[in-house]
């Protein structure tokens, strides 16, 4: 019954992984680029906005409940540990759950909540919002590349787990 679930699990890990590695590059690559280009007010506000708008339904489901398939892929990896290709999965898996997880929830989540309680007219803030923009995007470069890495090592294991018939 359980190796049922090998496929549905780890092809939701793998997909989930990649969308949330799409997302937190564009972030890297440009978003936070702009937002820097931006006056201190109108990046603070505009970053503000973002952060409220992305805890939605359709994201906490893809973030969320891929974390769900990764602890449930370790747990399955626990019990399988001599099939081949296990641990692909299991690597795949702790590297979403700690370097993309993880690291939002310990990360990127409290920063986000020091920037929703900014005055954005308050002098200060331009301060605040500069120490973020370094910190945030450090530890952003850090869970995209771990998506991107749990992703690669999802699709190895989807190869190295299917059934040779």
């Amino acid at each position: 019954m359980v190796e049922k679930l090998l496929f549905p699990l780890t092809l939701c890990s793998t997909l989930g992984s990649g969308m949330v590695a799409g997302l937190l590059f564009v972030f890297s690559n440009f978003m936070m680029k702009i937002l820097a280009r931006m006056s201190p007010e109108n990046g603070i506000s505009t970053m503000q906005s973002i952060n409220t708008a992305i805890v939605n339904p359709l994201f906490l489901l893809i973030f969320l409940g891929s974390a769900l398939a990764c602890v449930a892929n370790v747990l399955y990896c626990f019990i399988h540990w001599s099939q081949p290709g296990i641990f692909f999965l299991l690597a795949g898996s702790a590297t979403y759950l700690i370097g993309t997880f993880g690291v939002t929830i310990m990360f990127n989540v409290p920063l986000n909540d020091t920037l929703a309680g900014l005055d954005v007219s308050n002098p200060s803030s331009v301060q605040v919002w500069k120490d973020y923009l370094a910190a945030w995007v450090v530890w952003n470069h850090v869970r995209t590349t771990a998506a991107i890495a749990a992703t690669g090592l999802f699709i190895i294991a989807v190869y190295q787990l299917r059934p040779i018939n």
